[in-house]
């Protein structure tokens, strides 16, 4: 199924700019394998012109702020996405609908290898819906499509270049692709970099809490993060056979990173990924299937943490993942689709933070979906997912891990999902489902120091499956330009893990020492405990005026998650506070503006060995002018960002109290397509 971006969207899918007035709305390739348009899952979409200008220097900034979206950030050049508070191995990260290994989910300080320049277009599926890609896509799927094996056929030859320059950290990035073909074989080539500099802020670099902690001896960075400067660079190269019933193409891509910890001024990240993929999809088949998608990726990760220009630790990550689909034939009045998904991964860390032993993990998976369009106003849903997870742990001569053993779990998940039509313009949805994940190998055999983050891990040999009961219901509303959605979520685990501070400072030997000792790391186990989520999640978009070439758009997004420990009642780490955004957009023919005011609340409800976050409000303003040259087409614009110069900590970042985001910033861009 290709990703097909027309104008007119459904509540909830950040819309490229003005669109023709007749289009079909898009396909979501992550949320159905059935393609509809109508669906029952809550998820955004986010491409074209919105992307462009959204684009930030990491994955998790660049989606910060859509509806239940918060980020991680470990400095400006990290950033994880983070969906209804739930973020690591509960938010499956995608490429092209596989996963490409790396060490994201580990810790907080590491990178996700991809570049939102060189992406096509980026689907975000929230709640029980994302069943279908494991129990560790419990919070939500992020899946990031681009055309690096190209899906339809090109006829000539096409491009596009991006270039920008600004920002708080004086960020230079630019990517560039070319494609081409003779309407059977395509081509594709891209190159992508960037490159920043130290992060500005406006005060502190630690928070008046920490400051008071740190004591008065202590040196206080000022005006900028420490450390906090980076580059990468990389490109891709793919090809594929196209006709008209379908495709069948391979692509290779390469990144290279250089970042520094802001949690250690010494510290530098060196990252290599390797990634290449085969893709094919058939339609249009005789017998029980009428369409088969196969979708292939290997990945060889390798990254390390130097201290003082001497390797302390290497983190190698490599594997493969393979992903079978199959839509059946109409079964009386259900459609559906089938598949088969397998994969298997070495992870290692090796030196002197081996904070884990070497383990391969294998996983093997059935799953189905099926629907059924009961009347032309009620659609029911029903998906299931059985999956067998084996961990095996290779202890390499470090006494840590000599009782490390291996475990293996079987985890079964279901979903049943509903759409009725109350009326042409409104619609009620919601979705159950029952989720079990396996630990990851990290939750199990966690032993070791993490300098970069400051924290001694230890994990939990023992721990058993996660398991979770997840409902989300909402009411949607959408005529023409206007969209509205406005929905509710619960999540309620029975063995929820999460790395928790003990409240110790410990050496690099897990012994105890006194505060203000240097080197001492904040000691953090993983346990299970019961939790729940629940929150609120808004958004909508109105015109408000059009006439002629002129139209003005109110948008407003809103979301709010609370999480707890059932049996304790204490919050659980890292949520998002209350956020509100209003906006209004401004069109005149080529020219556009837009006005983006941010509140997020002040977030007191944090664990116990946690400081609070205070609120701030926030100003961004981005002009933009559309114009030809010849047969080319290009997109210039000038985005301000966090123009009050408010000191931003976001409560879902490990190291807020030591690393703010950046200060106030002026971008501007070009872009143009041929």
């Amino acid at each position: 199924m290709s990703a097909i971006a027309h104008a007119q969207t459904p509540a909830g899918v950040a819309s490229p700019d003005k669109a023709p007035d007749v289009a079909l709305a898009p396909v979501f390739v992550t949320a159905n394998p059935l393609g509809d348009t109508d669906l029952i899952a809550p998820a955004t979409a986010l491409y074209g012109n919105a992307l462009t200008l959204r684009s930030a220097n990491s994955l998790g900034e660049t989606l910060n702020g859509l509806p239940g979206v918060s980020t991680t950030t470990y400095g400006p050049m990290v950033g994880r996405p983070i969906i209804r508070g739930m973020d690591g191995d509960r938010i499956r990260l995608l490429q092209n609908g596989v996963a490409a290994f790396d060490a994201s989910s580990l810790s907080y300080d590491h990178a996700v290898p991809q570049d939102p320049l060189t992406v096509e277009r980026v689907e975000i599926v929230r709640g029980p819906a994302a069943l279908l890609y494991g129990g560790n896509a419990i919070g939500g799927v992020v899946n990031t499509i681009d055309n690096r094996i190209p899906r339809e056929p090109i006829q000539g030859v096409t491009g596009a270049v991006d270039a920008s320059y600004g920002g708080a950290n004086d960020a230079r990035a630019g990517a560039a692709q070319v494609e081409g073909g003779n309407g059977q074989f395509a081509f594709h080539v891209d190159a992508f970099g960037r490159d920043t500099s130290n992060e500005r802020i406006p005060g502190y670099a630690h928070s008046t809490r920490q400051r008071a902690l740190d004591g008065p001896d202590a040196s206080e960075p000022y005006g900028s993060i420490p450390n906090s400067d980076g580059r990468w660079h990389g490109g891709s190269v793919g090809t594929s056979y196209t006709w008209a019933d379908g495709y069948a193409g391979v692509s290779y891509n390469g990144f290279q990173s250089d970042y520094g910890s802001v949690a250690e001024d010494d510290v530098r990240l060196r990252m290599h990924q390797d990634h290449v993929a085969v893709a094919s999809e058939v339609r249009n088949l005789r017998g029980p299937f009428n369409q088969l998608k196969f979708d292939f990726g290997y990945t060889d990760y390798e990254h390390r943490e130097i201290d003082n220009g001497v390797t302390g630790t290497t983190f190698r990550n490599h594997g493969y993942e393979a992903r079978l689909e199959a839509r059946h034939t109409r079964l009386g009045p259900l459609e559906g689709a089938l598949g088969v998904q397998v994969s298997q991964n070495t992870f290692s860390a090796l030196g002197d933070e081996a904070l884990v032993p070497t383990t391969q993990t294998t996983n093997a998976a059935l799953f189905g979906l099926e629907e059924w369009n009961v009347t032309s106003a009620l659609k029911l849903s029903m998906g299931a997912r059985i999956e067998h997870v084996k961990l095996d742990p290779t202890p390499g001569g470090n006494a840590k891990f000599a009782a490390a053993q291996g475990r293996d779990f079987n985890a079964g998940s279901v979903s049943a999902g509903a759409l009725y039509k109350l009326a042409p313009a409104w619609s009620v949805v919601g979705n159950v489902a029952y989720t079990e994940r396996a630990p990851t190998f990290y939750e199990l055999y966690a032993n070791g120091p993490h300098d970069a983050t400051g924290q001694y891990l230890i994990g939990n040999p023992d721990a058993q499956k996660e398991k979770a009961v997840s409902t989300d219901l909402a009411l949607r509303f959408e005529r023409g330009p206007n969209k509205a959605s406005a929905g509710v979520f619960y999540s309620r685990f029975s063995n929820y893990l999460t790395e928790y501070n003990t409240g110790r400072l410990v050496n690099d030997d897990d012994d105890p020492v006194p505060a203000g000792t240097d080197g001492a790391l904040n000691e953090a186990v993983y346990r299970g405990v019961r939790a729940e989520f629940y929150g609120v999640e808004l958004d909508g978009k109105w015109r408000v005026f059009e006439q002629g070439a002129q139209r003005v758009d109110l948008a407003l997004t809103a979301d709010y998650t609370h999480a707890r420990n059932v049996d304790t009642g204490a919050p659980l780490p890292r949520i998002a506070p209350l956020r509100v955004t209003l906006a209004g957009d401004y069109g005149y023919g080529p020219f556009g503006a837009r006005a983006e005011f941010v509140h997020a609340w002040a977030q007191h409800r944090v664990p116990e060995n946690d400081l609070p976050t205070d609120g701030y409000t926030t100003l961004a303003l981005i002009f933009t002018y559309k114009f030809r040259v010849g047969s080319t087409n290009w997109l210039a614009y000038v985005r301000g960002d966090n123009l009050t110069n408010q000191d931003v900590r976001y409560a879902s970042s490990v190291v807020r109290d030591i690393a703010p985001e950046g200060g106030r910033s002026v971008m501007a861009g070009l872009r143009t397509t041929f």
